[in-house]
C-alpha cells in the first residue's frame, strides 16, 4: 500500500483488544464490515491516535461475550484488511509458566505454540497454499513495542518469549501446565492462533502485547486459576496496557519492509473482485 492508498484507507493500524480499549480513539466512528467468512466480533470504530488512523475490534465483542473457541477470527482478520489496516496490535491477557513472570507483567513474545482444535485456521481453503509462519510476530512491530515502553518507563516487561495457545475455554489442568513449562515455553493463552497465523497469511504485520494476569496451574503445587482473579489482574493493569499501545501507534513505521510485507499473490487474488 503507497503513501496515497493508505490516505484514502480508513485506518492503517489494528488494535484487537478487549475491555477498556474502546477510548483509544479520538473522532471515532464506527464501519461495520461484512466478509466471506460472516460477521466480525463487532462493528469496526475507527478514529486518530497521534495522527495515525487507527480501527479498534472487540476480540469478544463488545459484551465479553464469545468465548475464546467461538471467534470468527476469519472475519476479524478479514474485516481489518478490508478497510485499509495493513499492522496489527494485539493486547492479550496471558497466564505466567515461569516465576519471574508474575501477575502484572507485560510480555512481547516472539515465539507461538499451537494447541488448538478445531478451529478455522486459514483462508486457503481451495487452494494449495503454504505461508512462512517461522517468526509469526512482525520485528518492526515488537521494536516499536519495547521503544514506547523505554521511552514511557513501563517497568515490568519482556522481551521474548513463546507463548502457547490453547482451545480454551477451560484453563490447564496442572499436568499440562508443567507440560508446556518444562517445554520452555514462557505463556499460555486461547486467542493467539489462529489470529496471528491469519493475519501472516494475509500479509498483515501482527505484534502481540501480553498482559500477564496469573501464574498458571502447574508453576506451584497449590496454584490454581480462578476467573474472577483473571479479571481483578486485568482490571487493574488495563490502564498500563492501554498507554503502552497508544505510545506504540505513533512509533510503528509507515512504510513496511519487514517479512510479513512479503505478501503472496494468492493475498491479492483473495481480494481481487469477481470476474464478468
Amino acid at each position: 500500500m503507497n503513501a496515497a492508498q493508505r490516505s484514502a484507507a480508513p485506518a492503517e493500524i489494528g488494535v484487537i483488544g478487549g475491555t477498556g480499549f474502546y477510548e483509544l480513539l479520538s473522532d471515532a466512528t464506527e464501519i461495520t464490515v461484512d466478509t466471506p467468512f460472516g460477521a466480525p466480533a463487532d462493528t469496526l470504530t475507527v478514529g486518530t491516535v497521534e495522527g495515525r488512523r487507527v480501527a479498534f475490534l472487540p476480540r469478544h465483542g463488545r459484551g465479553h461475550d464469545l468465548p475464546p473457541h467461538r471467534i470468527n477470527y476469519r472475519a476479524n482478520l478479514w474485516a481489518l484488511r478490508s478497510v485499509g489496516v495493513r499492522r496489527i496490535l494485539a493486547p492479550c491477557a496471558v497466564g505466567s509458566l515461569r516465576r519471574d513472570l508474575p501477575p502484572g507483567s507485560v510480555v512481547v513474545p516472539d515465539q507461538v505454540v499451537d494447541r488448538t482444535s478445531g478451529r478455522a485456521g486459514t483462508f486457503f481453503d481451495d487452494t494449495v497454499t503454504h505461508v512462512s509462519f517461522a517468526d509469526p510476530y512482525c520485528d518492526a512491530g515488537r521494536s516499536a513495542v519495547l521503544k514506547a515502553a523505554t521511552d514511557c518507563r513501563l517497568e515490568s516487561i519482556t522481551d521474548g518469549g513463546t507463548m502457547v495457545v490453547i482451545e480454551g475455554p477451560r484453563f490447564s489442568s496442572r499436568a499440562e501446565s508443567q507440560w508446556y513449562a518444562a517445554a520452555g515455553w514462557s505463556l499460555v493463552n486461547m486467542t493467539g492462533m489462529p489470529e496471528a497465523a491469519l493475519a501472516r497469511e494475509l500479509g498483515l504485520c501482527y505484534t502481540s502485547v501480553a498482559l500477564v494476569t496469573d501464574l498458571d496451574a502447574g508453576i506451584d503445587a497449590e496454584e490454581s486459576v480462578a476467573e474472577e482473579d483473571v479479571y481483578a489482574v486485568f482490571a487493574q493493569n488495563v490502564e498500563r496496557l492501554r498507554g503502552l499501545v497508544l505510545s506504540t501507534v505513533s512509533r510503528l513505521p509507515e512504510d513496511r519492509d519487514c517479512h510479513c510485507a512479503r505478501e503472496l499473490d494468492a493475498v491479492d487474488a483473495l481480494f481481487a473482485p469477481p470476474s464478468a
